[in-house]
């Protein structure tokens, strides 16, 4: 294999704008909120803005923190001083005693309290959820400084269903593609498609067959390639300076491995079933003790997917953000220009970990599926 020049060059400029626009980002709102701070507090009081302190680091752990969040806007950057915000409001759809459909530029970036149908609605500062509440916004919380007041039922549609969308839209539009070359072309793969050939082929002969088997391995191929596919490219854009943080939200890598449950589980065998609750090959006394230990292995093998995969994303959004946040604590050259170099070589490791962490998925996946499936075979086969 040929690795030319200039895709790398094309690749390391993207990453070093990707950068520039993160650290433009965080320093806009640096900028901003020391002007905020020297304003009396009744003006933030009228802005809805609360800030626990005026240090550099409070600032920086609240824009980590807002980026980690979904939420109903997707802005593109922001000019904070001017207070204009590049981007697009989203549909908030809300189940309340009856639907409620409205933009989220109601919202007004979380600073404005939204009215529909004589029903008020807030952004909460620190979640990004959305909670009913009065005509002027009031916003109760607990001791420990949780959100108390109710809230509706959320279908809207965020930023990171956006993403999802999107990202499910490229999936057709290029294995659509792929697919239509191979029957047009006898077998050759053409067109943008054909980019991905090799990881498809990967999926199949390096994941799918040597764990499932080649009787069993074709009805999982459709679901091992979308999902293997839908992560990576979520994972991808996540290191874009959109704010895209889909597979570190635990909801999301919750439901991927729900499905990953489900089709282990409703398309098990006999033997697989015979294995966990009467496992062969050991003393009956024993077989008893194991049948409740195999069966909570069968609720644990989803749980670490999802954590897995939810913990490697998030905690490289979590750092990578930190070490560009750190060029404006240390406000020199040297300590800017180290800070800049380790979140280069980061971000050229979570390249890494992006495709790392869509192969370990599937590959677990396939290896469940593979157990799910498996022949019979003697009980003298185990000792």
């Amino acid at each position: 294999m040929v690795i030319f020049k200039k895709p790398i060059l094309s690749v390391l400029l993207a990453i070093a704008c990707s950068f520039t626009a993160v650290a433009t980002s965080v320093n806009d709102t640096i900028k901003t909120s020391e002007a905020n701070h020297s304003e009396a507090p009744e003006a933030h009081a009228a802005k809805g803005e609360h800030h626990e302190s005026g240090d550099i680091k409070s600032e920086i752990k609240a824009h980590i923190n807002h980026h980690v969040l979904d939420s109903h806007d997707f802005t593109l950057f922001s000019d904070d001083e001017a207070g204009t915000h590049f981007g697009f409001p989203l549909p908030v759809i809300l189940w309340d005693n009856g639907v409620h459909i409205f933009s989220s530029a109601k919202f007004d970036h979380g600073h404005a309290v939204a009215e529909s149908n004589g029903n008020y609605y807030a952004i909460g500062h620190h979640d990004g959820k959305i909670y009913k509440t009065d005509a002027k916004g009031t916003l109760n919380e607990d001791a420990t400084g949780h959100i108390t007041n109710e809230r509706p039922l959320d279908f809207s549609i965020t930023k990171s269903v956006l993403s999802i969308i999107l990202v499910a839209l490229i999936m057709f539009l290029l294995f659509r593609s792929l697919a239509k070359s191979y029957a047009r072309n006898g077998g050759v793969a053409a067109g943008a498609g054909r980019i991905f050939e090799p990881l498809v082929l990967y999926v199949r002969d390096e994941i799918a067959i040597p764990n499932i088997g080649h009787k069993h391995h074709r009805k999982y191929m459709g679901y091992l390639l979308t999902i293997f596919f839908f992560i990576l490219f979520l994972n991808l854009f996540g290191l874009t300076p959109l704010g895209i943080n889909v597979t570190g939200n635990i909801t999301i890598t919750f439901s991927l491995a729900i499905l990953t449950f489900l089709i282990t589980n409703l398309t098990a065998n006999k033997y697989y079933w015979g294995h966990i609750f009467w496992m062969p090959g050991v003393p009956y006394a024993m077989r008893i003790v194991l049948a409740p230990i195999e069966l909570l292995g069968v609720v644990i093998k989803p749980f670490s997917l999802m954590i897995r995969l939810y913990a490697n994303i998030f905690a490289g959004h979590i750092v990578l953000m930190s070490i560009i946040g750190l060029m404006f604590i240390f406000k020199s050259w040297i300590g800017s220009s180290l800070s800049l170099a380790l979140a280069f070589v980061l971000s050229i490791l979570e390249i890494l970990v992006a495709f790392l962490q869509a192969y370990i998925f599937t590959m677990l996946s396939a290896l469940y599926f593979g157990a799910a499936v498996e022949e019979h075979h003697h009980e003298e086969g185990h000792h």
